[in-house]
């Protein structure tokens, strides 16, 4: 969930385009386009015009056409760019301004749909009557998601709420859109390095049922506010009313994390890092679950200093936690028990039966990884993110060809692809604290 610019247009978009030619032929662009400028500027090249100049144009211009197509669509086109924002910390220095600014503006780029069509769908979601409900509505959105948009009200109680409102046509827009982006997903894996792109994808069309219910959100987001009801560091807040395309919760208001990332001091930024963090890594002991849609756009720093989370459309079930052997592969990396971690990674399916590998490039691949636990506090920085995406994507060195080896056994994708996530927003926001010690509390298998 994300702000809208301040001013809104009634002409805009109204809603999701249902029509699939179109949509795909928006998408489609985006390799032609990109295409065409690398043709000419090889040709502008070859008159003598500089190359890194050439290039740093090119790549702010696919940016920024990036931004357009996946923006204005809404749907999955939007929830790609948007999930793909996380990553923009991993994007080398001489690329990484365009992408940055076009990836963060996905975060807000939906065009809202006119009231008429708002009160519509509500009509049809809460009752004729749905105006009832509420002592105050206003019909000017103030947030927008990649399927749906947020308004605030009143309810008829006197609470201050979020009302959040599907698109009409956002399954079809959601499924259209997804199946176009994986044809194109080598494409994108060029323009953002260090992320593995088409499983990404896979797993977005996988849950995108769960996006569109959501009943089932709200389900979810009760089981977070039961488990972190009165917690000093988190607030969630609570559902009040839900159907199957509108969902009602509590208002809040803060600081959305896209300004803490581009404007807060230091101290502000350690101490939300610290915070999401620890949101991270509890959940699944708390409320056997994980937030599984880390984005800037979904979390915010409130007055009070703690981090309101505020969008549960992808959330993963985990009933008995995070897996213990996640906990003691790290510790085993960690410490250099190279042996041991090999005996454990097959045991848990992550080496097939048959692979061949060496212990020791195995732990010179994973251990790098685990060097924000190696002491006390760790500086999450958009450097050490770079530096990991080109080390385990170089297709020329022994960390690629040993990730190729390795397997990722189906329950661990979605906690894998998340903590990835939440480290992409932590080295965005250049945040040091002591996450060890999170860690140790939190993850089974580290420290026991």
């Amino acid at each position: 969930m994300t702000d809208f610019p301040e001013e809104t247009d009634d002409r805009a978009d109204p809603g999701i385009p249902r029509r699939t030619a179109a949509r795909a032929a928006k998408l489609a662009s985006l390799p032609l386009g990109i295409a065409g400028r690398a043709v000419g500027g090889w040709g502008r090249r070859l008159t003598g015009q500089n190359a890194e100049e050439v290039n740093a144009n090119l790549s702010a211009k696919a940016a920024e056409q990036l931004f357009e197509v996946l923006g204005t669509l809404k749907g999955g086109a939007m929830k790609f760019g948007q999930t793909l924002s996380v990553f923009e910390a991993a994007v080398p220095d001489e690329m990484a301004a365009p992408y940055r600014d076009a990836l963060t503006r996905l975060q807000a780029a939906a065009p809202p749909m006119p009231a008429k069509q708002t009160r519509r769908v509500l009509a049809e979601q809460l009752g004729r009557s749905w105006e009832k409900r509420f002592l105050q509505f206003d019909e000017a959105p103030t947030a927008a998601a990649s399927i749906g948009q947020v308004h605030r009200a009143v309810w008829h109680d006197g609470r201050e709420v979020a009302v959040k409102v599907q698109y009409p046509g956002a399954d079809e827009a959601l499924r259209s859109d997804l199946r176009q982006l994986q044809r194109f997903s080598r494409l994108f894996q060029a323009l953002v390095p260090g992320t593995e792109v088409k499983p990404l994808l896979a797993e977005l069309s996988a849950r995108m049922d769960e996006e569109l219910d959501y009943r089932g959100e709200a389900d979810s987001q009760r089981e977070f506010a039961r488990a972190f009801d009165g917690d000093d560091h988190v607030l969630v807040p609570k559902v009040v009313a839900s159907a199957p395309k509108v969902l009602v919760t509590e208002w809040v208001t803060g600081t959305p994390l896209a300004k803490v990332i581009a404007g807060a001091d230091a101290e502000t930024r350690n101490h939300v890092g610290a915070r999401l963090a620890e949101f991270h890594f509890s959940s699944p002991a708390r409320a056997k679950l994980l937030h599984s849609d880390p984005h800037p756009g979904n979390f915010m720093l409130l007055d009070d200093g703690r981090l309101a989370v505020i969008d549960f459309g992808a959330v993963a079930r985990l009933p008995h936690g995070i897996p213990r052997q996640l906990g003691e592969m790290t510790r085993l990396a960690l410490n250099r028990r190279s042996d041991d971690l090999m005996d454990l990674l097959r045991s848990s399916g992550f080496i097939r039966p048959g692979t061949e590998l060496s212990a020791e490039d195995v732990l010179s691949y994973l251990a790098p990884f685990t060097e924000p636990l190696a002491t006390e506090r760790f500086h999450f920085t958009r450097r050490w993110m770079q530096r990991q995406a080109m080390r385990v994507g170089d297709t020329r060195g022994r960390d690629f060809r040993t990730g190729r080896s390795l397997n990722l056994p189906p329950e661990y994708l979605l906690i894998h692809r998340v903590t990835a996530g939440s480290t992409g927003i932590l080295c965005q926001l250049d945040a040091e604290f002591p996450v060890r010690a999170i860690v140790e509390r939190w993850q089974p298998g580290f420290a026991d």
